[in-house]
C-alpha cells in the first residue's frame, strides 16, 4: 500500500507545494505550468514530471484537468492530548459522503478547530473528492482516524456532545467551549452505542413551519460549531 493521495488544480497544488508539513511524491505539470512557476519547483527537481495535457487527462480524477497534479504521502498526527482536552474538536461517525467531510474540514479550519477524528468505518479522510472539497482546509486540521472508545480512553474526561434530533437545544443551554462534537452518518444519524456514551445530547431547533426532517451533515456541523464556540 502506497498511502499516497492525489492533489489537483493550480491554486492548491501551488499550496501543498509551499506547505512545509507534507512529504511530496512526485509533481506532474505542463510545461506550461513549470515554466510559470520555476521558483516555486527549484527544491524539487527529483520529483518534476513534465506530461502533456493527454498524460494529465489519463491520470486525472477531474473532467476537466487544469495544469498540474501532485502527488502526497498521507500525513500521520500525534494526538496533543493538552489541545484536544481543551479546545472544541470534531468525532465523524461513519459519515460516507466526501463532499460532506470536505466541508466539515472546511468548517473545521473556519473555527480554528485544531482536529478531526474519524470513525474506522468514514469514507477515506483524503479521498481525492475530500481534498478537493475541502479546499486546503487538509492542510491545517489535523485528520486521525480513531475508534471513539479509544478516544475516550485517551480523554476521558472531555465533554461529548452528541448532534440528535432529540437532545438540548444546542443555543439555549450553557455548554462548555471545549468538548468533542459527535456528528453522525447521514442517513443513520450518531449510533446508539455512541450516544449513550455522550456526555451530552444536543440538537439544532427546528422552525416552527419547518418541513425538511433532517439537516445536512456539514449544515448541522457549521451552525453547532458557531454556537458552541460562541460566534
Amino acid at each position: 500500500m502506497y498511502n499516497n493521495f492525489v492533489v489537483e488544480g493550480e491554486k492548491m497544488a501551488t499550496e501543498i507545494i509551499q506547505h512545509q508539513g507534507l512529504e511530496l511524491e512526485g509533481i506532474y505539470a505542463l510545461n506550461t505550468w513549470i515554466a510559470e512557476n520555476r521558483s516555486l519547483l527549484a527544491k524539487f527537481d527529483s520529483i518534476l514530471h513534465a506530461i502533456s495535457r493527454k498524460e494529465l487527462e489519463r491520470i486525472s480524477s477531474l473532467k476537466t484537468p487544469n495544469s498540474v497534479l501532485v502527488v502526497c504521502k498521507v500525513p500521520t498526527y500525534k494526538m496533543d492530548l493538552p489541545t484536544i482536552n481543551n479546545s472544541l474538536t470534531l468525532f465523524l461517525d461513519d459519515l460516507q459522503n466526501p463532499g460532506n467531510m470536505g466541508s466539515i474540514l472546511r468548517i473545521a479550519d473556519w473555527f480554528g478547530l485544531p482536529y478531526v477524528f474519524c470513525s474506522i468505518k468514514c469514507v477515506e479522510s483524503y479521498n481525492t473528492k475530500v481534498i478537493q472539497a475541502s479546499m486546503g482546509a487538509f492542510l491545517r486540521v489535523k485528520i486521525i482516524t480513531i475508534a471513539f472508545e479509544d478516544l475516550l480512553e485517551k480523554v476521558p474526561n472531555l465533554p461529548t456532545f452528541a448532534a440528535v434530533l432529540d437532545g438540548e437545544d444546542v443555543f439555549k443551554t450553557e455548554l462548555p467551549q471545549n468538548g468533542i462534537v459527535i456528528i453522525g452518518n447521514e442517513g443513520a444519524g450518531v449510533s446508539p452505542a455512541i450516544i449513550k456514551k455522550a456526555s451530552h445530547k444536543i440538537r439544532i431547533p427546528k422552525g416552527s413551519d419547518g418541513g425538511a426532517e433532517s439537516l445536512n451533515a456539514a449544515v448541522a456541523t457549521g451552525i453547532i460549531c458557531a454556537a458552541l464556540s460562541g460566534h
